[in-house]
């Protein structure tokens, strides 16, 4: 869709901009990033006065101290927290961030795009694997670590989608994923439920998926391919087709791309290739949350 250019009045763009840049090098210096993450909130969330009152020593409501302390990303577990495999070094740095990022997306500044867009972008740098130019992410976007992320320019994520980091994930350049959408890099075992296999998940450059679609773990999603609204893609979808559908099939190539494209047909499963092996380290205690009898009845 061609867009037309907005732009903030002068006052606002230049606190906007001072605001960014001030969180971005704090990030970048040599400061406990917690220590940093847990600042900022304070001050997105008007608390500082009460923040300040609290350390001082004043007497202040349970509820009160139960908020002053969500800013610390230290107090907060998240549900990548529990995963066995993760590494543990990484994933605190990440942690943080992902703290910040998602305490900022429940604040009011969060429905101003063209603040929005710009502070996520900036997280996205010292969060991501890898992020290029001009990445425009929108509200309500989760991820389980987000250092396992990689994208390219120009690439759009809309509201509410689900990127799926636990494995690896490879978004290219000029890339749309729609609202609701949600793209997987791990799988459980259809027996045993606490096994799981990570993944490496490819979007192509110029791939679009659609509204409310899923790419399973594994998956590569082909170049200036579409994946079209309440599909699943199960297996690759090659470069330049059309596929919909639970599970999703090619049903078409895009029209002028007919020369350079596979023909229509089955779509091939590739995921195993794409397994990454992972291992829970030795001085990790696991539990199993569900505690079923996964042994099948003999014959």
């Amino acid at each position: 869709m061609t867009k037309r250019h907005v732009s903030l009045p002068i006052g606002a763009e230049e606190g906007l901009r001072t605001f960014i840049e001030e969180v971005d090098e704090r990030l970048a210096g040599s400061e406990d990033t917690c220590d940093v993450v847990e600042d900022v909130l304070i001050d997105l969330y008007g608390d500082r006065d009460a923040y300040e009152r609290w350390q001082s020593g004043e007497s202040i409501s349970p509820a009160t101290r139960v908020r002053l302390q969500g800013y610390d990303p230290c107090n907060s577990t998240l549900e990548s927290e529990y995963y066995a495999e993760k590494d543990e070094t990484t994933f605190q740095h990440s942690k943080h961030l992902q703290w910040l990022w998602r305490q900022f997306d429940a604040t009011p500044m969060a429905d101003n795009i063209e603040f929005a867009l710009r502070f996520r972008r900036m997280l996205a740098r010292h969060l991501f694997a890898d992020v290029g130019e001009d990445v425009r992410i929108f509200k309500g976007v989760t991820f389980s670590y987000g250092h396992n992320i990689t994208i390219g320019d120009n690439t759009v994520i809309h509201d509410d989608v689900h990127l799926d980091d636990r494995g690896k994930l490879t978004i290219g350049d000029r890339v749309s994923i729609s609202d609701d959408a949600h793209v997987y890099s791990h799988d459980h075992d259809v027996i045993d439920q606490t096994d799981v296999i990570n993944y490496h998940t490819i979007i192509e450059n110029d791939a679009r998926i659609t509204y409310d679609s899923m790419v399973r773990a594994g998956v590569r999603v082909g170049e200036n391919s579409i994946l079209a609204a309440k599909s699943i893609a199960q297996r690759d979808i090659p470069d330049h087709h059309i596929a919909a559908g639970t599970p999703a099939n090619s049903i078409r190539i895009k029209p002028g791309w007919e020369d350079v494209a596979k023909p229509v047909g089955e779509m091939i499963d590739n995921r195993d290739e794409r397994v990454i092996p992972s291992t829970v380290p030795d001085d990790v205690t696991v539990f199993d949350e569900f505690g079923r009898t996964r042994t099948p009845p003999t014959e």
